[in-house]
């Protein structure tokens, strides 16, 4: 299977949507997304396409020196092969491109396999919003990176990589 990171674009929302259900109990309308790709100056969008088809797609904000990753969501049948692993590792690119210092994240305490992913790439927990999620009244974790420089970044990509047994770049 041949995995390969693109930028989301607008003739992907379908498939957005179809993933966004699979994913959330209470998924981001069409137009929200819409509204991310078309207006949204701070807001990047990444895809994950195996052999052509959409299987995962993740976004960022980007404000002054922080990024904020707005949401990670893989096809179910996809997860476990490493498609959430790429999507933050090039939403960690986009962070220290575009000049962030460090990257944040909301997560429900129950989405252990997203916590342990976040923690594999050096995500540790901040703080609580109380109450954050409507559906259930859960919190939300707050959960932070370290600082988003080089060394940090290939620190985070290795053990990534590692992780979910990945091969690096150009190995066979």
């Amino acid at each position: 299977m041949k995995m390969q990171i693109d930028p989301l674009v607008i003739a992907d929302l379908p498939e957005v949507e179809r993933i966004e259900a699979l994913s959330f109990p209470t998924p981001w309308p069409v137009s929200a997304y819409e509204a991310e790709l078309l207006e949204n100056q701070l807001a990047r969008y990444i895809a994950v396409r195996a052999d052509g088809e959409l299987v995962g797609f993740a976004g960022i904000w980007l404000m002054v020196d922080e990024a904020h990753v707005s949401t990670i969501a893989v096809d179910p049948r996809f997860r476990g092969r490493g498609v959430g692993t790429r999507l933050l590792l090039g939403l960690l690119d986009l962070a220290r491109a575009g000049g962030a210092a460090v990257a944040t994240l909301d997560v429900r305490p129950t989405n252990h396999d997203a916590i342990r992913l976040y923690d594999r790439a050096g995500f540790k927990e901040v703080g609580r919003r109380v109450r954050y999620y409507e559906d259930t009244g859960e919190d939300a974790l707050i959960m932070t990176t370290g600082p988003l420089d080089a060394k940090q970044q290939a620190e985070y990509e290795s053990i990534l990589r590692n992780a979910s047994g990945e091969q690096s770049e150009g190995a066979q």
